[in-house]
């Protein structure tokens, strides 16, 4: 049976990445990455739906580690999957995915210090087997097989055509039709000004409003930094720059809610003029950054509404009828095709299986340590990013903080690391304190998170920093163990580093 050091489960940023770390801060370890669909990228490859783009500046989305070139900070999808498949090529990170892997179960074995994972692989989805010293998840937080779906009254007596964009149809043709998007998050505000280019007309049909805020798709200073400045320096620059003020305006926002409130509701306004009904359509019942704010770009949601190619309807679902939808209100759209845009079905590391010593673990009932290890799991990270940030920041900490670990290990001679909750007094809470619905509805499918470090989930990168960084590895909640051993080469290439 084939061994590894270290296997990366997932090859879109948070799994390039690692491969970057690992081959860098703990270089001669042997390691490879299983990706289970046949082609590099993650959300960037699989989602496919018009006018797919990143919610999030490229400053801060991209790698910390090589500087993102092009004009637009706001980018299409393509463009992101151009960047990562040009950085797996450039470190030869590529040499190590190996494709149509899906992991499903890992057994842990402490007598010989490794996970065994059973994995089906090719088309045919034969199982097979491998070792690993350390088995890292970095496969994404929801369900690539399929996106939340809620079943819809009289789905069946439509007759026109019904798609998810998690799995858009190449077939599918809406030019001179009416299109309702049912949804307004992230994905529903993308889709609308980009369908509306060519679409009759186009419905985006919300239960409630969300937050938009508008920036531009360009980031003029940054463009013009480049210019004078090498690469690097220049990227360094913009993304503290912009790590910060997302800082400033999160905890801002936290302090001052009311205040935050009116200030996105006015430039709203600013779009869409006095008349417009921003209190119905634009106004959601929470608080700022309660939810994730929606990012449109050059405001192309709002030139679409204000040009009347597309439309915001604030209502409830009734049934769907022959040729649309009716509404609670008594109100009737008419629609050629109708997108779901509902969300993601989010899931704790693809679903897998884990086993410890025989005994199968219910990750649920674990602490999350630092929101990347589990209690009582040892030999075992997984990469989930930040709701209020760009997820790469926290991607880019946590392959550090598990080069960190393997480091310390081969220095001392152990095999074995294990955060062990003994705090009997340690408070309880849901993983993440956030309220969109895609992630209350899922909240029990994932660990739990203490009341105070390391057990805490911050959602803060400057903590994060210290703590990953320049934090102790063995801190006394981390227990280290196993055979002693003579140091392998990766230990003595690694410069010396704060236990």
């Amino acid at each position: 049976m084939e061994h590894l050091d270290v296997l990366v489960v997932g090859a879109g940023i948070s799994g390039i990445g690692a491969g970057y770390h690992l081959q860098t801060l703990s270089p001669g370890r042997t390691y490879a990455i299983f990706e289970g669909r046949p082609s590099m990228g993650g959300t960037w490859d699989l989602f496919r739906y018009p006018g797919i783009r990143s919610d999030s500046d490229m400053y801060t989305l991209g790698f910390s580690f090589r500087p993102w070139k092009e004009a637009k900070a706001i980018a299409d999808g393509p463009s992101i999957l151009k960047y990562l498949k040009e950085t797996a090529q450039a470190y030869g990170i590529d040499r190590h995915i190996r494709y149509q892997h899906k992991v499903k179960r890992a057994s842990w074995d402490s007598t010989a210090s490794q996970w065994t994972v059973e994995f089906e692989h090719g088309p045919d989805g034969a199982l097979d087997k491998i070792t690993c010293n350390f088995l890292f998840m970095c496969s994404g937080y929801y369900n690539y097989a399929q996106g939340y779906r809620p079943d819809f009254p009289g789905e069946a007596e439509f007759k026109g055509r019904i798609v998810h964009p998690q799995h858009w149809p190449s077939d599918l043709d809406y030019a001179g039709k009416t299109v309702v998007v049912i949804g307004s998050g992230a994905t529903a505000v993308t889709l609308v000004p980009e369908m509306a280019k060519t679409a009759a007309h186009v419905v985006m049909l919300q239960r409630s409003p969300t937050y938009v805020v508008s920036r531009p798709a360009e980031d003029a200073f940054a463009n013009r930094l480049r210019k004078i400045l090498p690469a690097k320096l220049a990227y360094d620059i913009i993304r503290w720059r912009n790590v910060l003020f997302q800082m400033y305006f999160y905890n801002f926002a936290r302090k001052k809610p009311q205040q935050t409130k009116a200030g996105i509701l006015d430039r709203v306004r600013q779009e869409l003029g006095p008349d417009y009904d921003i209190a119905t359509h634009f106004t959601p019942k929470y608080n700022p950054w309660d939810q994730r704010l929606c990012l449109v770009p050059d405001a192309d949601l709002f030139q679409s509404i204000r040009s009347g190619a597309a439309e915001v309807v604030t209502d409830h679902i009734e049934t769907f009828t022959e040729n649309g939808i009716r509404l609670k209100s008594g109100k009737t759209i008419e629609a050629d095709v109708i997108v779901t845009a509902t969300g993601l079905d989010m899931q704790l590391m693809s679903g897998l299986e884990v086993t410890v010593d025989g005994a199968p673990t219910d990750l649920t009932q674990c602490f999350s340590y630092k929101g990347m290890m589990y209690s009582g799991v040892p030999n075992l990270a997984s990469t989930f990013g930040y709701t209020n940030a760009s997820w790469t920041l926290k991607a880019d900490l946590t392959s550090e903080y598990v080069c960190r670990l393997l480091n310390h290990m081969d220095r001392k001679g152990l095999t074995e690391c294990r955060p062990i909750n003994d705090d009997p007094n340690l408070e309880a809470a849901p993983w993440l304190d956030f309220s969109s619905g895609y992630v209350t509805r899922a909240m029990n499918r994932f660990p739990k998170q203490g009341l105070k470090a390391p057990w805490r989930v911050y959602q803060n990168y400057a903590l994060d920093l210290l703590a990953f960084r320049y934090g102790a590895v063995d801190d006394g909640v981390m227990r280290f163990s196993g055979p002693a051993k003579a140091a392998t080469p990766a230990a003595l290439a690694k410069v010396a580093e704060p236990a």
